[in-house]
């Protein structure tokens, strides 16, 4: 099938609530919002900035964002993504990924006389911070996260002798801490809302004096995104996420909708992962895509869905997201001749 125009979102009619679909229709209910975060855009951005002002190559610590199409598109421009440090030529720029780095990757970088843009997440670096804070107050801090993820293993180097990772609700029983009024929870920024307040509910079944965060880690656009996906799960018999499989909040974003409702749900890289079995039997599809998802991934899928007959979108928006961060401030030094000073001294 072909000759089928994509269907133009920003044309679409834009509602807060879906309204149930007659049958036989067929349509795409367009979660809003999705696709790139504010933390996610600074990254890239930064990547991106700093190869059109120092020139290629510029190394990047870990994955700038996880996602595929990303990571390949900023290789072509001349990044060079490593998984260590030291992998770093001495008197180069290394960038650090949006997850977050522990201290000793700082320490690292000194050694190997890098000069360094730090492109953390300003709302992962909130949490770094409340984890020095607590250590520092001597607390039991109980981070709630994935273990593995570069994320909590970033933040878990702020506070090592402080910090016990709990990995969901079946975790909690293994937990110990030296004294059951001192003990506080953080959480990695991409979970499931639902899942880590179960999980914190858990926790405070043993601990019923458990320290709360001054404000909630999961990030606005985590949440947002989920507040989006349960409004469209509801109504939809197949969920597509567009993610991928690395991506934490991608992957909570296919399980919430399955608990919420839809009957199906898939995560996919791009239009090219696309089953058409899936469609069978379907109506209404839902559609959303990680924070670290650019839209034209999104448009692929809209328009592969449109030329076998879903070419009917209606934008779901329950919350508006304006949020903005400020490039890293490294980006406004001359990193290069700081680089070479460092390889003199």
């Amino acid at each position: 099938m072909t000759g089928t125009p994509a269907p133009r979102p920003d044309d679409a009619p834009e509602t807060t609530a879906p309204q149930s679909a007659a049958p036989g229709r067929r349509r795409v209910l367009l979660a809003a919002p999705r696709g790139y975060c504010a933390g996610v855009d600074r990254a890239v951005i930064a990547v991106e900035k700093a190869l059109e002002q120092y020139g290629a190559p510029i190394y990047v610590r870990h994955e700038i964002v996880h996602n595929k199409y990303v990571v390949q598109t900023l290789e072509k421009k001349g990044a060079v993504f490593v998984e260590e440090t030291d992998e770093v030529p001495e008197g180069e720029i290394v960038i650090f990924s949006a997850h977050g780095v522990a201290p000793t990757v700082h320490e690292e970088a000194e050694r190997g006389k890098l000069a360094t843009i730090d492109a953390t997440c300003p709302l992962v670096t909130k949490v770094h911070k409340e984890a020095v804070r607590y250590a520092k107050e001597d607390y039991d801090i109980l981070l709630i996260g994935h273990e593995g993820h570069e994320e909590v293993i970033g933040t878990s180097g702020e506070a090592p002798d402080h910090i016990t990772l709990v990995d969901g609700p079946e975790d909690v029983e293994n937990i110990e801490v030296r004294d059951p009024e001192k003990v506080v929870w953080l959480s990695q920024t991409t979970l499931s809302v639902d899942e880590t307040m179960e999980t914190v509910d858990a926790i405070k079944g043993r601990y019923p004096n458990l320290l709360s965060p001054p404000s909630d880690d999961i990030c606005y656009a985590t949440q947002n995104r989920q507040t989006a996906i349960k409004q469209v799960a509801a109504e939809a018999d197949l969920v597509l996420v567009v993610g991928s499989k690395n991506s934490s909040n991608s992957v909570r974003l296919v399980e919430t909708a399955l608990t919420h409702g839809a009957k199906d749900g898939h995560l996919v890289d791009n239009a090219e992962e696309l089953d058409e079995a899936w469609l069978e039997g379907v109506g209404t599809i839902g559609l959303s895509s990680g924070a670290s998802v650019p839209e034209v991934l999104v448009d692929g899928v809209l328009e592969w869905l449109a030329q076998r007959g879903w070419d009917e979108v209606e934008i779901v928006k329950p919350v508006d997201e304006h949020m903005q961060f400020s490039l890293p401030k490294e980006l406004r030094r001359d990193l290069r001749a700081e680089a070479a000073d460092r390889t003199r001294a």
